[in-house]
């Protein structure tokens, strides 16, 4: 599932892409997607975009028109997207459009391009006029002040009570944080995840003491800044768990310079970048959630009785979702066709060996004759004392409503 750096990378491929691109014309919206319609249509406008923890909201700026009809379109319309478990932005030709493209932007140069929102399984969503979620806290990567403070004075709050591992998916809190980070961030922290979240953060300040030394959002690209969040002694870092979901994220940021297109992106970086998430030799169990959690060592207290591992996958999931390079299909191909071949030869052997096997009789069925039992002689009774004497108490049938079967004494 895409979290705070993959939103924030998408924005960033939008706004880089869409330089100095004028769009034109209505906004299409798939049949089969049950977002609402974009209505919104200008001659030329322009697309920007920005994020914020787990959203990423579309700016369309038309460009100022003489026309009296079209000043009420004249407007600025902001579009807000949750990526759910698929979504990410392409930029194709119009005849290149991938096959979920669920709501798309048409340029005003012919041939036209396509910027377009796809999202395969379509648990994302988008809301035209829509605004960041009030529900969701301050950015943990470019709000961080706001973020810790957001934390530090709510942990009275019974959210607290939970094991950290599940507090830190809470968007209340740590906007921007998911599945892979938390299990990045308690990794390096040392803390077992099933612990009471308010034992871990409680003494934390609201303030930074290493404020000045963190990147800003106009430099967390620069050299120079990823230098400076380096020096950033490791002690400090363990005993401030907010520090870490405010950096984490951000290093993952910097691996993305390549630019987001999820298509053509080698992800061998990100792999390497892992400590925890998806790693050999790492544990995992399910949390009350039902969300995979990756760790080290003691699970800690709270970890849920008879919790079982998931299996492992072959691949990440991150991968299955993102990277549908064609030697990346050609490996899955030659893999599957693999496996149906072993399927096929252990299928062979099996019926070989029935074959093989000696047939065995068949037993005949088993009549009163064949037990020897002696029936006991009914006695001539009334139909309606028979169904007295032969009728099972309430409750007794079965569910099939037929009569349960008389012990033969």
């Amino acid at each position: 599932m895409p979290e705070g750096p993959e939103l924030h990378l998408a924005s960033l491929f939008v706004n880089t892409i869409c330089e100095g691109v004028l769009f034109s014309g209505p906004v299409k919206k798939s049949d089969v997607s049950k977002s609402p319609e974009v209505v919104f249509a200008c001659e030329a406008y322009r697309i920007s975009a920005a994020s914020r923890g787990k959203e990423v909201k579309l700016t369309l700026t038309p460009i100022k028109s003489d026309d009296k009809k079209a000043k009420e379109a004249q407007q600025p319309v902001d579009i807000v997207f949750r990526f759910g478990m698929s979504g990410f932005f392409r930029f194709t030709a119009e005849d290149e459009l991938p096959k979920h493209a669920h709501l798309c932007f048409y340029s005003k140069e012919k041939p036209s391009k396509v910027l377009s929102y796809v999202d395969a399984r379509r648990f994302g969503s988008w809301q035209p006029h829509g605004t960041w979620q009030p529900d969701r806290g301050p950015c943990i990567m470019f709000e961080y002040e706001s973020f810790r403070e957001n934390v530090v004075s709510h942990l009275s709050e019974r959210a607290f009570d939970r094991p950290i591992c599940e507090v830190l998916l809470n968007q209340k809190y740590f906007n921007g944080i998911g599945n892979y980070l938390r299990a990045e961030i308690l990794y390096r922290s040392n803390i077992p995840p099933f612990v009471p979240a308010r034992t871990v953060l409680e003494g934390l300040e609201s303030e930074d003491p290493c404020e000045d030394e963190k990147p800003s959002k106009n430099d967390i690209l620069n050299q120079k800044a990823a230098t400076t969040a380096r020096k950033i002694t490791m002690k400090d870092e363990r005993a401030d768990l907010l520090r870490l979901c405010h950096t984490v994220p951000l290093e993952v940021v910097r691996l993305g310079g390549k630019g987001y297109d999820p298509e053509k992106a080698d992800y061998s970086a990100f792999e390497a970048w892992l400590q925890c998430y998806y790693v050999d030799g790492m544990k995992s169990i399910r949390d009350h959630n039902g969300r995979t959690m990756w760790f080290k060592g003691d699970p800690g207290p709270m970890a849920p009785k008879d919790s079982k591992s998931p299996k492992a996958k072959k691949r990440m999931k991150k991968d299955e979702e993102h990277d549908y390079t064609s030697k990346k299909k050609g490996a899955s191909t030659q893999s599957e066709s693999t496996g149906k071949t072993k399927t096929v030869k252990k299928e062979v052997k099996v019926a070989k060996g029935k074959k093989d096997e000696p047939q065995k009789e068949a037993t005949p069925p088993r009549t009163a004759k064949s037990l020897k039992v002696n029936m006991p002689q009914r006695e001539h009774k009334s139909p309606a004392s028979r169904r007295a004497t032969t009728e099972p108490a309430e409750g007794s049938r079965r569910r099939s409503g037929r009569l349960p079967r008389q012990n033969v004494k």
